[in-house]
């Protein structure tokens, strides 16, 4: 057991320190290819992040050979959207209360593009309702549909891009690169090396904290369904998570709810298109208590975002929900 502790530690140690440098050179892409701070963080961060928990559902739906691996990649299409949108965003408000006097935030409220958030709420709610509808159903034409997920986030890159943000001052300043730190404006290549070194760093330490993550389960005797459905889905979301904190500590609360935001909807529709390509994408209990927990989550958060003002204090309520689902399926799974 000692054995299994000390790497979980250590990977999770080297994903943070990963995540430093990522950050870092992600406001640096976004500076050199002149992307706002939202853009930057719902594009290029998000991308990065979440591409390995991408490729996890990718393997397990097209090259998984029995039914219960490729039940693997549904739940991971289900629990990671789940994840961020309450474990992370409640990350996000602890940091903010717990920065707030080193950050000089007297009021406690999250300096964001609200109406920007609102809307990629609505986007969100959309998509879980017509997942959470597929997995009910079932009928011939229904891998056909998983095209509409790529659409949509096609759409939703393009409308980034696309997007103005005008950046708070306190944002505009950048940290040195710290592959160079001497240099007041670093070359792309530096930049582009420090953001691919750090995201080998961050794929390679995510697979063994799951790793070790599950066979801390085993050796606790927890169901390895429970492990999958619950465990495994925060520990895949820890770069977003840390990406978060990070930029939270730094005063950066755009960049990091943009952050979340994109990784969002990468998980919300690249993973649910494959899967619904090559799994009959239809949900059991649990699955089910995922997508209506997801969707009572975004819906709370876009009611936060529209009205304008959104106090970190607010953000903690969201983190709750995992918790249930947490003891529904622990209920679901001892029977």
């Amino acid at each position: 057991m000692l054995p299994i502790l000390a790497l979980f530690l250590v990977s999770a140690g080297a994903i943070y320190l990963a995540c430093e440098y990522f950050v870092n050179s992600v406001e640096w892409l976004g500076r050199k290819l002149d992307m706002g701070a939202t853009a930057t963080g719902t594009v290029l961060a998000a991308f990065g992040t979440a591409l390995p928990e991408s490729a996890v559902t990718f393997v397990a739906v097209i090259f998984g050979k029995t039914p219960a691996a490729r039940d693997i990649g549904v739940g991971a299409a289900m629990g990671g959207p789940l994840a961020l949108a309450t474990v992370a965003y409640a990350v996000v408000g602890i940091a903010l209360l717990s920065n707030r006097k080193r950050l000089r935030r007297v009021d406690g409220l999250v300096r964001v593009d609200h109406q920007r958030l609102a809307r990629d709420q609505s986007w969100f709610l959309a998509i879980f309702a017509l997942k959470v509808g597929l997995g009910l159903v079932a009928f011939a034409l229904k891998p056909a549909l998983g095209v509409v997920f790529l659409l949509a986030y096609a759409l939703y890159v393009w409308r980034e891009m696309r997007s103005d943000d005008s950046v708070p001052e306190e944002e505009e300043e950048l940290e040195p690169l710290k592959l160079c730190p001497r240099q007041a404006d670093p070359a792309l290549g530096w930049v582009w090396l420090q953001a691919v070194a750090a995201l080998v760093v961050i794929a390679v330490a995510s697979r063994v904290f799951v790793g070790q993550l599950e066979a801390i389960g085993v050796a606790m005797s927890l169901p390895p369904h429970l492990v999958a459905l619950v465990l495994s889905p925060v520990a895949t979301e820890l770069p977003e998570t840390l990406n978060a904190l990070i930029w939270v500590r730094q005063g950066k609360e755009r960049l990091a709810l943009a952050n979340i935001s994109g990784a969002m909807m990468i998980q919300a529709t690249i993973p649910s298109a494959l899967a619904i390509f090559a799994t009959p994408w239809l949900f059991d209990a649990p699955l089910l208590t995922s997508g209506a927990l997801t969707a009572a989550a975004i819906a709370y958060l876009w009611w936060l975002f529209q009205r304008g003002n959104v106090d970190a204090r607010q953000l903690l309520p969201v983190g709750l929900l995992y918790g249930v689902f947490a003891m529904v399926v622990a209920l679901h799974f001892a029977r």
